[in-house]
């Protein structure tokens, strides 16, 4: 078989095809919406602008699972912890890291999980677990881990923590301000690209007895120059925000050490009985695809009146994300200069190594400060949009910030706008 003929044959094999949803269809029901009543909601990163994109591969990119498939909870025999994951979707994983050059995964563990939400808890109980002894010897069996982050903080991280309630550990707020006692252990959570004002970050605290935690959910080329591969100690990643299936719900954590992983795999197995199968399935397919599209499209060059597989002429996913926020950036850059009672964080553009060439940051959430009042949100509230106040995000973050979420569908973005736009004439108090 020739060397074309092979890469329509290996398409062929990888083809996916995702069975379309209308209820997730969410464009001609808001369209159909009073624009007037209609309540915008900006609050959560529901990515619904990957929609319309996914939607012209829908007979290119779907699967199908039969009645009779995946009906027992084993599908790894050959891993006897961790026999509900799919081999296949570590190496799709794997693949797509390789692709975008954004993660080393190289002699690492990859774990699936339901979401980057649920291994954040996941990870979090093993690596407390693991640094039960300090540096000196002494026993701290008695006393929770202290977990911190730089403010502004992902929202989820103390809601979840104070939900959970865990003996293991405990929420001490900003990384700032916290002081280690000596050779006493703490974690350290780092989100980079940081949610919500999309800031890259480093570890703040220097003590001799913690680790760090990376949450990469943002590290991706739609969003953020890809400077170097990452590599730290626990990686969490999610396939909502790199593809925009948010629904499938799965998430993935690349470790380096053995007995971390291990720890992580036993917590999974025995809150869940391991990931969904459908979901890593979907994952699976679905990462194939887009290591597919950019691998081998910029030098697939048929010969004339052959077919030419859809996957090589549509827009890859990358650029189609980063496309799009890009323009929405630039329109609510525009509308905030005009209007000139907001502000938006600025960003220096990169060296891009996905895209060879420099890019500029535009992050999934805008993180607006008003300037004129001390509470944003009851001006978004007047407005009929529904955002997430700056406190949440810490305790020292003013009620001056709110957090807007930029992955919403068109229709939805584009009214936020005209909304904006009327503060130029509202009376603010």
């Amino acid at each position: 078989m020739e060397a074309k003929e092979l890469l329509l044959h290996e398409v062929k094999q990888n083809d996916v095809t995702i069975i379309n949803d209308k209820n997730n269809d969410t464009t001609n029901d808001l369209n159909s919406a009073n624009d007037d009543n209609h309540l915008i909601n900006l609050e959560k990163g529901d990515p619904t602008m990957f929609c319309s994109y996914w939607k012209k591969l829908d007979n290119e990119c779907s699967v199908t699972i039969k009645a009779s498939e995946l009906i027992s909870y084993t599908i790894n025999h050959k891993e006897a912890d961790f026999f509900g994951q799919m081999p296949e979707f570590v190496e799709a994983v794997k693949r797509v890291h390789r692709v975008v050059g954004n993660a080393v995964t190289e002699g690492r563990y990859v774990i699936g999980g339901t979401g980057s939400s649920q291994l954040f808890l996941v990870a979090l109980r093993a690596l407390a677990s693991s640094v039960r002894k300090t540096t000196n010897g002494s026993n701290s069996s008695n006393k929770r881990i202290p977990v911190v982050c730089a403010e502004p903080y992902y929202s989820f991280y103390k809601e979840a923590m104070e939900q959970e309630k865990s003996e293991l550990y405990e929420w001490q707020g900003d990384a700032n301000t916290f002081k280690p006692e000596s050779n006493n252990p703490y974690i350290e959570v780092v989100t980079s690209p940081n949610n919500p004002d999309g800031r890259s970050r480093k570890p703040v605290v220097k003590g001799e007895g913690g680790v760090v935690m990376y949450d990469l959910a943002y590290y991706w080329p739609q969003y953020t120059p890809i400077t170097s591969p990452a590599d730290y100690d626990v990686m969490l990643f999610t396939l909502s925000k790199t593809t925009g299936h948010a629904g499938s719900r799965m998430g993935w954590a690349i470790v380096k050490d053995q007995e971390i992983a291990k720890k992580m795999k036993k917590q999974i197995w025995l809150t869940i009985i391991g990931s969904c199968q459908e979901g890593q399935f979907r994952a699976t397919k679905i990462l194939q695809f887009v290591a597919d599209r950019y691998e081998h499209a910029s030098y697939y060059k048929p010969p004339n009146n052959m077919y030419v597989p859809k996957l090589f002429q549509i827009e890859g996913v990358f650029d189609y994300g980063h496309r799009i926020l890009a323009q929405r950036w630039e329109k609510l850059r525009a509308i905030v200069q005009r209007i000139g009672v907001l502000s938006l964080p600025d960003f220096s553009p990169g060296f891009c190594n996905f895209f060879q060439k420099p890019t500029s940051s535009v992050p999934a959430f805008a993180w607006v400060e008003c300037k004129t009042v001390e509470d944003a949100e009851q001006i978004t509230k007047k407005l009929k949009i529904k955002t997430r106040i700056g406190s949440r995000f810490g305790s020292s973050v003013s009620e001056r910030f709110i957090r807007v979420s930029m992955m919403g569908d068109d229709h939805d973005f584009n009214l936020f706008l005209e909304r904006l736009s009327s503060l130029a004439t509202m009376e603010l108090s």
